[in-house]
């Protein structure tokens, strides 16, 4: 079996972002599915990155995925990768791992060693969109809450990201987590994103604000490659912390690990190097007591199913990312697909990925490109400084 083609499909979703699928063809019939994570005004660099590395892999033999990842970093890369280079691997990665588990008529999971759990946590994001007031975030939890979730993640702070702010817009973000938690009551578990914005000195201070409310973690208060300050703010802080979703490959997180410098990874499988090095992330911090709960900013399609693949074999898993605002999208395009009930998916059972895409529905989702995000000037910073 060899190689053929390699499509990419950039489709618009209409909120959020562009999200680009990957499809694998070969010469046996056989095809797989892959997404690459996006990034807004960055997608078309990620395609780039796929064209070019697909001239090389027409003609080669798509069980060789370890190989492949060698060649990718080693030769194509010359190991200087970044976030573009990691993205396009792993959608081309996934597709691969999807063209193995139809080609040996089994899950994915079952290549990796089979599962360690029937089925899969999930949590609940982007549902708290155009939010700004307490009153708002507690009245959308509650509406989250009702669709069966157990645990939702949400970012209660004011933009634009600002290393240093004032006093007030921590005791704001934390009155949003207390407002939540009111609403929603002790069990349901509140996930604070912090999208790596604060100086540690600020991450300490709200996070020692919002610790009354029980938090179920605290993600990315500093720089992913701040280990230093990860650390710092790790041993001030009673709330796990978490970082990953901006760190690509196994490389990335070897520091993280040894320096214990945080209690959770959330690598996303769609820009970390695919299936395999998630996989294996998870087994390099399962030494040191650290849990995996991979990042899922991606669509509830492809990207979903191939984390879902992935953390069935993760002893060390806690929760996969379900972003709630392309569920309408995500279903339309899957010719088959998974169900969430109560929070949970169960383990496919369908050969590679247990989903497929049905292409005759892309054209209603065409690429255009979204409005340009405001960026702020020189003037602006009065507001702030």
């Amino acid at each position: 079996m060899k190689i053929t083609d390699v499509k990419t499909f950039l489709l618009h979703p209409g909120v959020g972002k562009n999200l680009l699928f990957v499809k694998v063809e070969t010469d046996a019939g056989i095809h797989g599915w892959g997404e690459a994570y996006t990034q807004s005004d960055r997608d078309q660099t990620v395609i780039a990155h796929i064209d070019e590395m697909a001239r090389y892999l027409v003609g080669r033999d798509p069980m060789h995925i370890r190989h492949f990842r060698v060649w990718a970093y080693e030769d194509f890369a010359t190991k200087r990768s970044a976030m573009d280079f990691w993205c396009a691997f792993s959608g081309i990665e996934i597709a691969l791992w999807d063209i193995a588990g139809k080609a040996m008529d089994q899950p994915v999971y079952n290549l990796l060693g089979g599962p360690v759990r029937p089925h899969i946590r999930l949590y609940a994001n982007s549902w708290s969109g155009g939010m700004s007031t307490p009153d708002e975030y507690a009245a959308g939890a509650i509406e989250v809450v009702k669709n069966g979730f157990t645990a939702m993640k949400f970012d209660p702070f004011p933009g634009p990201w600002r290393p240093w702010v004032d006093h007030e817009e921590l005791e704001e973000a934390a009155a949003i987590v207390g407002a939540i938690r009111e609403a929603v009551g002790p069990r349901v578990e509140l996930l604070v994103e912090v999208h790596r914005r604060l100086a540690p000195m600020n991450a300490i201070a709200v996070g020692k604000l919002i610790e009354q409310y029980r938090p179920y973690w605290f993600e990315e208060p500093v720089p992913a490659h701040n280990t230093a300050g990860l650390r710092e703010v790790k041993d001030a802080v009673n709330i796990p912390i978490v970082t990953g979703e901006a760190l690509y490959s196994k490389d990335e997180f070897r520091d993280v690990c040894v320096e214990r410098a945080v209690d959770i990874l959330n690598p996303d499988i769609c820009n970390v190097g695919g299936i395999l090095e998630l996989t294996q992330i998870a087994s390099m911090a399962e030494p040191f007591q650290i849990a995996v709960s991979p990042h899922g900013w991606n669509s509830v399609a492809v990207g979903a199913a191939a984390a879902v693949q992935a953390s069935a074999v993760m002893p060390n898993f806690l929760i996969y990312e379900y972003m709630v605002h392309v569920e309408d999208f995500s279903r339309d395009i899957m010719s088959q697909s998974f169900e969430v009930n109560d929070g949970y998916v169960e383990l496919p059972t369908a050969p590679g990925l247990g989903v497929d895409l049905d292409e005759s529905k892309f054209e209603k989702y065409a690429y255009k490109q979204f409005s340009a995000r405001k960026i702020r000037t020189v003037e602006d910073e009065r507001k702030w400084h």
